[in-house]
């Protein structure tokens, strides 16, 4: 049968030499047995080829059946392509034949192949070979005399290499190779297409005609079209239905293309310095780690204290690091911002800063300052509000904590 015959049996529209090419290898390959592996990306038509080579077989009499291997759960696809016997798992009340079996004779297309799990693969392949297969739950070897045609729209090879898909399936299917090229391959065949389908939906719903502009001609040809031919298919039934204006603009069909694949081949502007993505968790733990860090140098820091009477040099950077964040923090120590008083038994070596001397001993008796969290963090905000008269996005941004933090702790100090 010629090329343009097939056309216009299957309702295919277009002249692209690839298109052409791909309905050739259909049309030679059809009188045989050979598995056929079609490719193509989704919405481009694979499936309307497998059934050209169905009709144009021998078995065009015998059953045709499309099974979307992604569609069914990795739990259940055995069950559903080769049967399962009564009891053979929870919920098997009965014996089932799997499609396998009412297919003999004819043939079935496994579309999206890649998504097969791994096991049932292995099945896939022992049929492809012998013919033979085993329903779950029994120990019985069934024949069947089934063609399979297969059909994905990833790189099959890709996940061969990964590991997801079977080397040995791979070149048992792709005997025959059939590549269905993109709509953006096409760009001779996207204004016919568009045209037979507002015509039949036009028909359908009893509207007026529709007519584009030179503009609108162009984005449509010019526009990706990653959804193929399925999405020039459902934008013409939209504008069919929906516009009042018959004669469509380009301003119109922006409405109808989404932004961002619109945009998908514009120059972007990429940072070449990457950014750290934290979320509010990340940035919690984050302070929480710094706290622990901290904590832990000052455990040592006041552990020599107390061993050796004084600062060992190697902790001589600490205690400038601490003296220095003292004064910068200025904590509320009391009204007057005085250090605080401690009251002594035996005095040791005394650990001096730039601003004051603080005599320390092993025991002290009494401190008269508050040591009470809630009334530093009380004062603390209360200082940083003073300092920023009143303004919480600075004194937020002054305390090291957000904005929402320092609103929910002025409700609970309520100050």
């Amino acid at each position: 049968m010629e090329v343009q015959e097939i056309k216009q049996r299957f309702g295919i529209i277009g002249n692209s030499p690839l298109l052409n090419r791909a309905i050739v290898i259909a049309n030679q390959v059809a009188p045989t047995d050979i598995s056929v592996l079609i490719t193509g990306e989704s919405g481009s038509g694979k499936e309307v080829f497998s059934q050209i080579i169905h009709q144009m077989s021998p078995r065009k009499h015998g059953p045709f059946i499309a099974v979307n291997c992604g569609a069914i759960p990795e739990g259940t696809i055995d069950s559903e392509l080769f049967g399962h016997e009564k009891g053979a798992y929870t919920g098997a009340v009965g014996e089932r034949k799997g499609y396998f079996e009412t297919v003999n004779g004819g043939t079935i297309f496994l579309d999206e192949i890649a998504e097969m799990p791994l096991g049932t693969q292995a099945r896939l392949l022992r049929v492809l070979e012998s013919g033979q297969f085993i329903k779950v739950g029994s120990s019985k070897v069934e024949k069947t005399n089934v063609r399979v045609i297969a059909a994905t729209n990833v790189d099959v090879y890709d996940a061969v290499k990964n590991g997801k898909f079977r080397e040995d399936l791979y070149y048992r299917l792709n005997t025959v190779p059939l590549k269905i090229p993109p709509l953006r391959d096409r760009k001779e065949d996207i204004y016919l297409i568009f045209r037979k389908f507002t015509s039949d939906f036009t028909d359908k719903y009893r509207t007026p005609p529709i007519h584009l502009d030179e503009g609108a001609q162009q984005m449509l040809v010019n526009y990706s079209w990653p959804g193929n031919v399925r999405q020039l298919k459902n934008m013409a039934e939209q504008l069919a239905v929906l516009e009042r204006d018959r004669t469509i603009t380009a301003q119109t069909l922006l409405n109808y293309i989404p932004l961002e694949n619109n945009s998908r081949n514009l120059p972007m502007r990429l940072d070449t310095q990457p950014k750290e993505d934290l979320s509010e968790r990340d940035i919690l733990y984050k302070v929480l780690f710094d706290m622990k860090r901290d904590m832990v140098e000052l455990k040592k820091l006041v552990a020599d204290i107390i061993e050796h009477g004084g600062v060992s040099p190697s902790y001589a950077n600490h205690s400038q690091t601490i003296n220095q964040l003292y004064r910068d923090i200025e904590l509320p120590l009391n009204d007057h911002h005085e250090p605080p008083q401690f009251t002594l038994q035996q005095p040791v070596n005394t650990v001096v800063n730039n601003d004051q001397h603080y005599n320390i001993t092993h025991n002290a008796e009494e401190v008269e300052e508050s040591l009470s969290l809630i009334e530093k963090e009380s004062d603390l905000i209360r200082k940083a509000l003073k300092k920023h008269k009143g303004k919480r996005k600075l004194a937020a941004h002054e305390l090291g904590i957000s904005e929402r933090t320092l609103y929910r702790k002025i409700k609970e100090l309520n100050l």
